[in-house]
């Protein structure tokens, strides 16, 4: 793949999107990273400020994106940012865990979804990232769950025709259930089965996959990953 190639990867600086940002530049795509802090592996960078409101951010973003690209179009837009914080309908953190899952999954999802309608070729590719849990009930993690199923909602509106993406591009979203992120390690490592952990690595040659072969994309798509005994598969 020559370096001609673009891909925007939102949450650049993340766990997962570390990971994502040095598949493809592996892979000698050109690599635009969006975030609140540089990716040293990145390209280029957006860096937004977390006290800039949405729009302020979704603007900011948008116009330092047109600049980076100067005049090219994207091969691929991703939004890979993310977190994760619990709690039930009594939890006292409810609401401020509730608005930090919404910035982070949500209106990240919609910054990337907007420079998708703007900066992506036609027939490129979008993914976002959802959740397997935020398929049903989250009661233990309602603000996670709510922001989860509203990336879920989004994607299924992006594949359809007047979403104001371009024309034949494909969208879909990944589910995981648990990353293998040293965040995880950290809070769920003890005695739990890693080999139920879904490694970066498999998630970013997934997304490469994807972003090279967007016409195997079924669009609309919240494709699940499962990882059992160290396989992981995406369906």
């Amino acid at each position: 793949m020559s370096a001609a190639s673009n891909v925007i990867i939102y949450g650049g600086s993340g766990a997962l999107g570390s990971s994502v940002v040095k598949f493809f530049k592996k892979m000698n795509w050109s690599v635009i990273s969006i975030d609140l802090v540089p990716s040293e592996s990145a390209d280029k960078n957006v860096t937004l400020s977390p006290s800039d409101s949405f729009e302020e951010q979704g603007f900011k973003a948008l116009s330092e994106v047109e600049k980076q690209l100067a005049g090219n179009k994207a091969d691929a837009v991703l939004c890979v940012a993310g977190g994760w914080a619990g709690g039930n309908a009594s939890s006292k953190d409810l609401f401020a865990n509730s608005e930090l899952m919404w910035k982070q999954s949500v209106q990240t999802s919609l910054i990337a979804a907007h420079i998708a309608s703007q900066h992506l070729k036609e027939g490129g590719f979008v993914s976002l990232t959802g959740a397997y849990p935020a398929q049903k009930g989250t009661p233990g993690m309602i603000g996670y769950g709510l922001a989860k199923a509203a990336v879920h909602q989004l994607v299924q509106s992006l594949a359809e025709k007047a979403s104001g993406l371009p024309k034949d591009s494909k969208v879909n979203a990944i589910l995981p259930i648990t990353l293998d992120t040293p965040m995880n390690r950290k809070f769920m490592g003890d005695g739990a089965d890693l080999s139920s952990w879904t490694p970066l690595d498999a998630v970013a040659e997934k997304l490469f996959e994807w972003a090279t072969k967007p016409e195997t994309v079924e669009s609309g798509k919240l494709v699940e990953i499962i990882t059992s005994e160290g396989k992981t598969v995406f369906h």
